[in-house]
């Protein structure tokens, strides 16, 4: 640690705050909040400490810090979103392209616009979103415009303006999408009602709106004001349309969010369901930067805590799946932002649970789609090092798939054989495979690699799987030529396939006597060395694991009255022979299974010197 890192975690104050951890190069790369910034801070750099992988590599970097103190938990919570929305630190949990979801925009001005943008202007408008679903911002967009006769030019219309009536009507007017406010038709104070009608429509106050439509045509017509009767019977029968196509989920009035995350495969996805008298009127979803390593709950505190810091209108509750840490200091700024209730809930039970399961599987279903999304896009894509070994040797077709084979032995016993497969140039472990060699009696390479080959490749065309689009065998002429055999014996003739020797990383295709002329910098050759070190690597695993399983299995054999179940419960049970016999009498007396003149007997096995 350098003398400059150290004097400042030295001098930290407690106090509550937020700090900022820098790299070598000055950038910031993770942003926190404490309660006391000395405690927080200086809890990362303890010796003792062990945490996962991600927070060892990000202290690992950490070569500056800065703090900012504030007055209260809450503060610190406000500035560290804040920050972390502005830096977007490498290792910190952040909202990916927030920038580009759209918003709804009901402008500030004395006679309101409304309109879709993705600019945020602090100028008074009010804002609804973000939208991730742009279709459903259209179709509301579209529904308000019909219901709701506001102008829709670009005119910046005061009372300046208006008076000078350099305005003309438009054809909005004249197909009752506008009141005119630009030639003094309607009075500011009457069209701010309909612009906080259409506000609150947006919001999803439908009930409000239409005990208020409903007062305002009984009204007219009591007055024989029958055209203007006409028209809100219309808006009426507009907003029935509307909420006609919205969900029932609730019974109550109450409004809510609901809100769940997921992550698989180091991605993350967060979805918030909107619900407003007992209606779904909303569902926005987002994906989540630097997730790995992080626990859901994690996950789920940023994505909340980054979600409502770009939203203006918040619910009276807010579902959660799980309870999150400072939901005490979050729920507080909720409530101040809202200046009203806001509480977070974690259903247990009934509808309520329910409905934040249903919101959970709908961010599952958002992830897998991207996930699907992104391995279309890799199909398409062809990585530098797979083109690279395709021209290298005049492959028809780039090989994306490639399975390897090694043997691994040492003097001909625990003969094995490893299959790895690498997949776009990076290997899928889920696809490995081991075998112990069968029919071959002591050491002969050619005829294990010949086996493994046929075990394999006979299985995959019973099952109709794919070939791949390249085999590599570890070895040399005689390794490829075994291999090659026992393909012509499944019928198989046309299948790439080539073998990379150890000595001097000499690859060898079949027809050709002479290794193929390929650059020792060629991105091609160093992919095939990649996957014959890991198919090396796995056979070699594997022939240990059998070799101290034997080993071990026959220590225990010596001892009268274990058998074979009870010799594979004292592994599982300790896992290796070693830890069997460092055991005190008490921890082999407590195993299941294991009768205690038994454990006793096994004691005494491994300490016959001190018992003589």
């Amino acid at each position: 640690m350098n003398p400059e890192l150290q004097q400042k975690l030295d001098n930290l104050p407690i106090l509550p705050g937020v700090y900022f951890f820098k790299n070598e190069k000055g950038k910031v790369i993770y942003i926190g909040k404490a309660k006391s910034l000395r405690n927080r801070v200086r809890s990362y750099f303890q010796k003792s400490r062990k945490g996962e992988a991600k927070l060892q590599v990000l202290v690992r970097k950490v070569r500056g810090l800065e703090t900012i103190t504030t007055d209260s938990e809450i503060e610190a919570l406000i500035l560290e979103a804040n920050m972390i929305k502005e830096y977007k630190p490498r290792y910190n949990v952040t909202l990916k392209d927030d920038k580009s979801y759209p918003y709804i925009r009901v402008t500030g001005e004395e006679f309101p616009r409304i309109f879709p943008t993705r600019k945020i202007i602090k100028d008074g408008s009010k804002y609804f979103g973000p939208y991730t679903d742009v279709h459903s911002m259209r179709s509301l967009l579209k529904a308000v415009r019909r219901i709701f006769p506001v102008r829709s030019c670009n005119y910046r219309l005061d009372k300046k303006t208006v008076a000078s009536g350099k305005v003309k009507l438009c054809l909005d007017f004249h197909i009752d999408r506008c009141p005119g406010p630009c030639q003094g038709l309607i009075s500011e104070e009457d069209y701010r009602k309909i612009v906080d009608q259409m506000v609150r429509f947006i919001a999803g106050k439908n009930n409000e709106i239409v005990k208020e439509l409903g007062q305002a045509m009984q009204q007219c017509a009591a007055e024989e004001r029958f055209e203007e009767a006409a028209k809100i019977r219309d808006q009426l029968q507009a907003i029935e349309q509307f909420r006609a196509r919205q969900k029932m989920v609730s019974p109550d009035e109450v409004d809510r969010d609901i809100v769940a995350v997921y992550q698989e495969a180091k991605l993350a996805s967060g979805v918030v369901l909107k619900v407003m008298e007992g209606k779904i009127v909303g569902h926005h979803h987002f994906y989540l930067n630097n997730t790995i390593g992080e626990s859901d709950e994690e996950i789920l505190k940023s994505f909340l805590i980054q979600y409502y810091l770009k939203v203006d209108f918040l619910p009276e509750e807010i579902f959660l799946p799980f309870e999150i840490e400072d939901r005490d200091e979050i729920q507080k700024w909720l409530r101040e932002k809202r200046g009203k209730k806001c509480v977070l809930i974690v259903p247990q039970r009934g509808e309520k649970r329910k409905l934040v399961e249903m919101t959970r599987r709908n961010a599952k279903l958002v992830l897998k789609e991207l996930l699907l999304q992104k391995m279309k896009e890799r199909e398409g894509r062809i990585p530098r090092d797979v083109a690279a070994l395709q021209q290298d040797l005049n492959l028809a077709r780039p090989p994306r798939r490639i399975e390897a084979f090694d043997i691994s032995h040492i003097s001909g016993t625990d003969m094995v054989a490893s299959m790895v497969c690498f997949v776009d140039g990076m290997p899928r472990k889920s696809d490995y495979r081991k075998f112990k060699i069968r029919s071959v009696a002591g050491i002969d390479d050619f005829a294990s690699m010949k086996e493994v080959v046929t075990r394999r490749y006979r299985r995959v065309l019973e099952e109709k799987d794919a070939m791949p689009d390249l085999i590599l065998v570890d070895g040399g002429k005689g390794q490829l030529s075994s291999a090659v055999e026992a393909l012509h014996d499944l019928g198989v003739h046309d299948q790439p396939i080539a073998a990379l020797a150890k000595r001097l990383d000499e690859v060898f295709l079949p027809g050709f006597m002479d290794p193929q002329n390929i650059l020792k910098t060629s991105p091609g050759l160093k992919l095939l060395q990649r996957v014959r070190d890991e198919s090396h690597r796995f056979a070699i695993a594997f022939h240990r694991s059998l070799r101290q399983k034997r080993t071990l299995q026959s220590e225990l054999e010596f001892i009268p009255g274990i058998g074979e179940k009870r010799r594979n419960l004292l592994i599982e049970t300790f896992g290796s022979v070693r830890k069997i016999e460092e055991a005190q009498k008490e921890e082999l007396e407590a195993v299941k299974g294991i009768p205690k003149k038994l454990a006793r007997k096994i004691w005494g096995y491994f300490h016959v010197e001190e018992n003589g």
